[in-house]
């Protein structure tokens, strides 16, 4: 779009169309990979597999998104059963099946990020998942994921 001038381009997307991602690799491998896990828990899928070749099909990424992507849904998928188990211990009167589908994956990916993901310190980790929760859920749902992921890692990172 240009400027009032007839100059530059202006950062700001009309109305209806959508604004250009300005996150970084490791963001958009998170997001992307939030959406992946959506779907295969929707599914009731268990392994990436077919599903997830479908969905890359469909996603225009850089190889480093992709690849981060990958890391996070396989690994949360590997360790899915240790991690379902601590949502449901630090997620005090909250069954795992009655939580928003996006809001349990965000907690699953961020838990596999803090214990058993990339040497990435535990407050980016938890940040991320933050700003993640605040584009694809609720205040509320912020609130939530924070405060469970805050209290995985005071009790069980190094």
């Amino acid at each position: 779009m240009r400027g009032p001038e007839g100059g530059g381009e202006v950062d700001r997307p009309d109305a209806g169309e959508s604004r250009p991602t300005r996150a970084g690799p490791r963001r958009q491998a998170r997001e992307l990979a939030l959406q992946l896990l959506y779907e295969l828990d929707v599914r009731g899928e268990s392994t990436p597999g077919a599903v997830a070749e479908d969905f890359w099909n469909r996603q225009v990424a850089p190889a480093e998104a992709r690849s981060y992507a990958e890391v996070l849904v396989r690994g949360t998928k590997l360790y899915q059963p240790k991690i379902d188990e601590l949502i449901t211990r630090f997620a005090e009167h909250w069954d795992l099946d009655r939580m928003a589908v996006v809001d349990r994956n965000i907690l699953r990916a961020g838990i596999f990020e803090l214990l058993w993901g990339a040497q990435v310190p535990p407050k980016v980790v938890i940040n991320e998942a933050l700003e993640i929760a605040k584009k694809f859920s609720t205040d509320e749902s912020t609130r939530f994921v924070n405060g469970l992921l805050d209290r995985v890692r005071r009790e069980l990172c190094p």
